[in-house]
């Protein structure tokens, strides 16, 4: 790969992740908040609480992954060139998976939520957490390699 080449693709596809995923979570909380002013049944019922936190969780932690990506774009243009194709690749693909798979065992555990549990698919959430926590480590380890400001 050229490097580059390969950092604007990675710098782009992170600008374009976190843009559109916080213009689909803040859609996600404006239904939500839909749902609450129009007291509708599925989401308002007291049997219904179990739904309503995990789309709540949803909503928040795919809008805070969406800021992440953003500032991993800016951490792409900063990365060395001698480590940035080998990291940069596994902290996209982790920071990626965490942004679809935690919002989305959130949304789908709610929407399958029986008697106060979660449904099955919350078990997304888990591996999402998997994924954010070692794109955030591997992130690190980046920065710290930077050299200090002599400002």
């Amino acid at each position: 790969m050229h490097t580059p080449h390969f950092r604007k693709r990675l710098i782009r596809r992170h600008l374009v992740c976190g843009w559109a995923g916080l213009l689909v979570f803040i859609l996600l909380g404006v239904m939500l908040e839909s749902f609450h002013a129009f007291k509708a049944p599925l989401f308002v019922d007291v049997d219904n609480e179990t739904r309503r936190l995990m789309w709540r969780l949803a909503h928040a932690h795919g809008a805070l992954l969406s800021i992440l990506q953003l500032g991993l774009s800016w951490t792409f243009s900063m990365m060395r060139d001698q480590a940035f194709e080998s990291r940069a690749s596994l902290i996209s693909k982790c920071q990626i998976a965490a942004l679809i798979l935690l919002p989305a065992g959130f949304l789908l555990g709610g929407s399958g939520a029986v008697d106060g549990d979660p449904g099955m698919l919350i078990a997304l959430v888990p591996a999402g957490a998997v994924f954010l926590i070692v794109g955030v480590i591997l992130s690190l380890i980046e920065a710290l390699k930077l050299p200090r400001s002599s400002d």
